[in-house]
């Protein structure tokens, strides 16, 4: 089978994560019981689980000229990543300072930096060169630029995904050009202004309603209960994720959203590729940092193994 092709148009960041056992409240100071620096940012994080599931993966971003944007390119090879259409410019590069508790809860602040200069003009560009299966866009760099990206897989038939994260409203135009929708269960009340707070059957019911009037197809992670798929005209279906015991959440919303890709443009049904997103974001939670927790090759290779005909 061909390898899926995939473009993902967004961040990176280095993560700073510190651990404790639990975090402070305001102008108190905690004792943490570890530290460890990183690579992360949502989409860079996306980009490498997308490559691990044996996706054609290209990224589209722009770096700072310091150290960290250095050490991201030589990360970017390592994982076979397609660097072309990624940019330097004067400055920092994005970084992420994240504190995660005892239960792997996580709270965290990002900056930027170099993401802010992410141009609409080479998100096109590589979108038109490469022809990808799927587009990605999320909302750490501007939403024009993930909107002219959207635009081009318009123009070369390519689906697109965005997971609207961190949480903000989403600009018209780009939703229109919106093929399916990923946010958390945060991230969809801010968007819409709806709670998932009900049981599975209503929450189904808000979903596929939603679905409707925003007529784009909608995944809706929710942690350790799963994900809710709805498409328009159609009734939503609840998808359970596999039981584990969780020590860090970080980057799990972007293990989901890269492998949910990367079986869609395998041809799997919806449903069973948000299983698949469901499986990566459980195994990924087993183990502490963002990008660290991800499976290599080989465990991606194990887990879709079990999703494929």
């Amino acid at each position: 089978m061909t390898e899926p092709r995939i473009v993902v148009v967004g961040s990176t960041m280095i993560d700073l994560v510190a651990y404790a056992d639990r975090l402070p409240g305001d102008g108190e100071t905690v004792v943490g019981s570890s530290y460890v620096t990183g690579f992360g940012g949502k989409g860079a994080n996306q980009a490498v689980v997308a490559a691990r599931f044996g996706a054609r993966v290209a990224m589209v971003n722009t770096l700072g000229d310091d150290n960290h944007g250095d050490a991201y390119l030589e990360r970017f090879a390592s994982e076979g990543i397609d660097t072309s259409f990624v940019r330097r410019t004067p400055g920092s590069s994005g970084v992420a300072p994240i504190w995660v508790d005892a239960r792997g809860t996580n709270r965290i602040i990002i900056v930027p930096g170099a993401n802010l200069e992410v141009r609409p003009d080479v998100a096109a560009e590589a979108v038109t060169a490469l022809m990808p299966q799927i587009v990605i866009g999320q909302f750490e760099i501007p939403q024009a630029t993930t909107a002219a990206a959207f635009g081009a897989a318009r123009g070369v038939g390519a689906t697109t995904i965005l997971n609207p994260a961190p949480g903000a409203a989403v600009d018209p135009g780009l939703l229109a050009m919106t093929d399916w929708l990923v946010p958390n269960e945060t991230e969809f009340a801010l968007l819409t202004g709806r709670s998932l707070a009900g049981s599975s059957n209503e929450e189904g019911k808000v979903l596929a309603s939603t679905a409707d009037r925003l007529r784009c197809s909608l995944v809706v992670t929710l942690g350790e209960r799963g994900a809710i798929v709805a498409r328009p005209g159609e009734a939503a279906v609840a998808v359970d994720t596999p039981r584990v015991t969780a020590i860090d959440t970080t980057g799990a919303g972007d293990a989901f959203v890269g492998a949910f890709a990367v079986g869609l443009a395998l041809g799997l049904p919806p449903v069973d590729a948000a299983r698949l997103g469901c499986a990566a974001a459980a195994d990924s939670v087993t183990r502490l940092g963002t990008q660290t927790s991800y499976p290599d090759r080989q465990g991606a290779a194990a887990i879709l193994a079990a999703y494929r005909d």
